[in-house]
């Protein structure tokens, strides 16, 4: 890889994917059942820990934030209506045995499957809704 290239990627910050979330607890049980990941912090009286996070590499972060103090963060803007959706988040997996296997896993949490698994032009995918209504798109590249 080119050395500016590697300066570059040094100097991006973190990232941090912030959702909202009507249920913390549903939150917790779906990602731990659809995509086997663990949310990491100090538990609140709820017994989730507070902010919610999931470490998905070493350097991006989910955190799902309740509903109503995720408006607070948007200032006057409203967040997006159930159902409307500005972001598309991806997975990339390396066989499609995976991504079979993650949309049974989101289908028995509780996900709305959208597109069931299948060949595309661009690789095997398939997508699903979380209980939130945000959607994941699992994809094995072509």
């Amino acid at each position: 890889m080119d050395v500016y290239l590697l300066r570059r990627a040094a100097q991006v910050p973190p990232l941090v994917i912030a959702l909202p979330t009507e249920d913390r607890r549903r939150a917790v049980a779906f990602y731990r059942g659809a995509l086997g990941i663990e949310p990491f912090g100090e538990l609140a009286d709820d017994g989730v820990p507070e902010p919610l996070r999931y470490r998905l590499d070493a350097r991006t972060t989910l955190m799902l934030v309740p509903a109503g103090g995720f408006g607070w963060v948007l200032g006057d803007r409203a967040p997006a209506t159930p159902g409307t959706n500005e972001c598309l988040l991806g997975l990339a997996f390396p066989t499609e045995a995976d991504v079979i296997a993650v949309v049974d896993r989101a289908r028995a949490a509780g996900a709305t499957v959208i597109s069931d698994p299948a060949p595309q032009p661009w690789g095997f995918t398939a997508t699903f809704a979380d209980p939130d209504g945000h959607v994941w798109q699992l994809t094995v590249p072509s």
